[in-house]
């Protein structure tokens, strides 16, 4: 039994208006490359962490579609929140078009024979940023920026409370927990460089030995970024990235 992980899948079979290949030839086809990636490598009895971005919808009708895609390929599948996950609304709703083989992060912790699983969203910091990492290209579908998004303020409150969310789920590891803790984030928890963050505080408290997080796009690829800082490794999954193949964690 392996454990995999993957992000920022952006699929969207619940509404085809809104295919990745705008943002590039890359993204042409992605999802047979995904699809074919993951059944060569990912077995029934594996574990799969998705962290964030998964599907364009709107709502949690629109991304049934999705959903099923993920259910129809191997293995257990755990998915976080992302921040273009707009179809993530109550967990009612959500639960009620969630396949079997996706289980959902969100306040609590996913056990799954010797591993648990924990995480949060998060959101943008001013401890660091990653724009020397990235090749910039206009996004066809960015929104303007509203006054809220200007605010540091307000996105310093959003990543607070994120990290309480986080701190929550990581509250529910206890002595019935797996030996091996994994932490899945949406938004980088720490730099590039490893300095010092409070997320990274919180991974490190609960004794979380792997977080992998997506968000990342156009990353530029002969710069080093991430690794292993007090015992936790930090693991880029954003799925252009690894170039739509999955990364085995464990």
């Amino acid at each position: 039994m392996a454990v995999w992980a993957i992000a920022d899948l952006h699929l969207s079979f619940g509404v085809p208006d809104k295919a990745m290949d705008v943002f590039g030839d890359e993204w042409i086809g992605y999802t047979d490359k995904v699809a074919s990636y993951w059944h060569e490598l990912i077995k029934a009895d594996d574990l799969v962490l998705i962290a964030g971005d998964i599907s364009w919808a709107m709502h949690p009708e629109e991304a049934k579609p999705d959903l099923e895609w993920i259910h129809q390929l191997p293995g257990t599948k755990v998915i976080v929140r992302g921040n273009h996950d707009y179809w993530w609304s109550s967990l009612s709703k959500v639960e009620k078009v969630l396949p079997s083989s996706i289980h959902l992060i969100q306040n609590n912790a996913f056990h799954w024979n010797d591993v648990s699983v924990v995480g949060s969203r998060l959101w943008d910091t001013s401890e660091f940023n990653f724009g020397p990492y990235i090749n910039y290209q206009v996004n066809p579908r960015a929104k303007p920026l509203t006054a809220e998004d200007k605010n540091k303020d307000e996105a310093e409150h959003i990543f607070q409370r994120e990290l309480g969310r986080l701190e929550l789920s990581l509250k529910c590891l206890d002595k019935k927990s797996g030996p091996v803790r994994l932490a899945m984030t949406h938004y980088p928890p720490i730099s590039a460089d490893l300095k010092d963050s409070r997320a990274a505080q919180l991974l490190e408290k609960y004794h979380i030995s792997a977080c992998v997080f997506g968000h990342l796009h156009r990353v530029k690829r002969d710069v080093p970024m991430f690794g292993t800082k007090n015992g936790v490794k930090y693991i880029l999954t954003a799925c252009d990235y690894l170039d739509f193949k999955p990364v085995k964690v464990l």
